[in-house]
């Protein structure tokens, strides 16, 4: 095989390997082949690409606007490293007329810095803060492919899937959460021939390891560390952190755990009782033996009683989703919503405020009309037979696979006693007396 950086030694012709690269993707997106001459990781992305679906002569569509970007950036773990990034590499970006880019897991380009000239030929083809650039997007280009992998990844000139990006070379790294491990982002520098050599990739990696190291430093000042967290949505045993513990809350506890954070005032016995039980005849006793449970799991000091209540603020993604619908950001509220809240609850006030959130992000999502976000839903288990979330994406990306599921569903649904997903029975929505 042809050394893929050949061309790129000191004294080596880059057009003539962005040439021989062209030839190559051409090749491929014609006839479904990858030619000798391609790197591996880059024969493999264009693969997945393919399989994707994506075209060679798409382009980014940007899902983070105005106010949803402004709050999604403003609480994501990445920008308390921004400074960092800024330092590191804001000055060699803008004396090479080069771009710093930084995006979150999903591909979506938080922050895109640097040179006034290359910032304005990058946004031709929608290189811009709140672009979806992973690779099931795009294709492959080096953030969405280094967070795709979780490794470095340096994609040169015809390498890139889409043709329009071809003119361009760029190398990413991903950043991960030091206390959890998991991928936060990449950070990225683009530009043109200047960055097509092996050490602009070493130096964006040790760039995105001095951010993990700066994040584990400032990780005993972050919010977390300090308040208790319930994670409830998609799981039907809530979790709670605190104190540096994770504890795995048995169904019961998670659906009292939920209450009472909606509940900073506190609830009484009988209030208790009417949201968690449709039956009637469970009597104070058990709820009293339930909750003296919950106490010794959640240890001293945290849950106290007259009314029963939680003794410090506990935060919980269900009302960071409420937070972000409330205040217009759609786009991050559906980042949040991880699924149904206790999907196997049955408590009363819990599938209430089950389908009350859900229904508020469905309908939001169908008011924005983002095929994107859209499409993100259909496609998860609680929105795969959600017949207005399909419709609303025919209307918005009418390709024949869309079509097809949601004459499908239409079948479906008309036959006698079917009911549309996301419209609620009469019986789960009824008040408390």
């Amino acid at each position: 095989m042809t050394d893929p950086w050949v061309a790129l030694e000191p004294g080596a012709d880059p057009a003539e390997r962005a040439r021989m690269l062209r030839r190559a993707h051409e090749t491929f997106t014609e006839a479904g082949t990858v030619p000798r001459p391609v790197r591996p990781v880059v024969a493999d992305s264009w693969r997945r690409s393919a399989r994707a679906g994506v075209g060679p002569d798409g382009s980014a569509s940007v899902e983070l606007m105005d106010g949803d970007l402004g709050v999604y950036r403003a609480e994501h773990p990445l920008a308390r490293v921004m400074p960092l990034f800024r330092e590191l590499l804001g000055t060699f970006a803008a004396d090479g007329e080069h771009l710093l880019a930084v995006c979150d897991a999903h591909g979506r380009l938080l922050w895109v810095e640097g040179h006034a000239s290359t910032r304005r030929q990058a946004g031709l083809m929608n290189f811009v803060p709140g672009a979806r650039w992973a690779e099931t997007a795009v294709g492959t280009n080096a953030p969405g492919t280094a967070v795709a992998l979780d490794r470095p990844v340096q994609v040169f000139a015809a390498e890139h899937f889409i043709r329009r990006v071809q003119p361009w070379t760029c190398a990413a790294a991903p950043v991960h959460d030091p206390r959890t491990g998991r991928v936060l982002g990449a950070v990225d520098i683009t530009g043109g021939d200047g960055l097509a050599h092996p050490h602009s990739l070493g130096f964006v990696q040790a760039v995105a390891r001095a951010a993990e190291s700066h994040l584990a430093l400032l990780a005993p000042e972050m919010p977390a560390a300090d308040l208790p967290e319930l994670t409830a949505l998609g799981r039907d045993e809530a979790q709670l952190l605190t104190g540096g513990r994770r504890i795995r809350l048995s169904r019961r506890h998670s659906e009292i755990m939920v209450l009472l954070t909606r509940h900073p005032e506190g609830l009484t016995g009988d209030e208790l009782l009417c949201a968690l039980y449709e039956d009637e005849s469970v009597t104070p006793v058990t709820l009293r033996a339930e909750l003296a449970r919950l106490r010794r799991v959640l240890g001293p000091g945290l849950l106290a009683s007259r009314p029963y209540r939680l003794t410090v603020p506990v935060e919980s993604d269900v009302s960071v989703v409420e937070r972000r619908l409330e205040t217009g950001a759609v786009t991050a509220a559906a980042t949040a919503y991880s699924g149904p809240l206790l999907p196997a609850s049955q408590a009363p006030s819990v599938v209430r405020l089950r389908r009350r959130l859900a229904d508020g992000l469905r309908t939001a999502l169908i008011a924005r009309r983002d095929p994107d976000l859209l499409a993100d839903w259909a496609h998860t288990p609680w929105g795969e037979d959600d017949f207005e979330v399909w419709r609303a994406l025919v209307a918005a990306r009418p390709t024949a696979a869309v079509r097809s599921r949601l004459a499908a569903l239409e079948s479906e649904l008309s036959a006698p006693g079917v009911r549309r997903r996301g419209v609620a029975a009469p019986e789960a929505l009824r008040p408390c007396p």
